[in-house]
């Protein structure tokens, strides 16, 4: 396995931190400390309790993810989706 092979999970978003960071908890049950790529800053996609994410981490350290997609689910009635 090289250095540049990352692992992908799906999880949940239960905790939004400071600075970032969210709490995601993974499909197989396990709670890691996850925070948003840089494309997903750059796009300002907006990452909220609730959502199903998809996380890549790396063989090394599997406490700690970086936050790659967010998986569309049902629509929110919040200020983000105005026409």
């Amino acid at each position: 396995m090289s250095k540049e092979e990352t692992i992908q999970f799906e999880g949940v978003v239960t905790e939004v931190l400071p600075e970032s960071r969210y709490r995601v908890t993974l499909s197989n049950g396990v709670k890691i400390l996850a925070y948003g790529s840089g494309k997903m800053k750059m796009h300002r996609i907006k990452v909220l309790m609730g959502d199903r994410v998809t996380v890549e981490m790396s063989p090394y350290d599997l406490t700690k993810g970086r936050i790659t997609f967010r998986h569309l689910g049902a629509p929110r009635n919040d200020a983000t989706q105005t026409r």
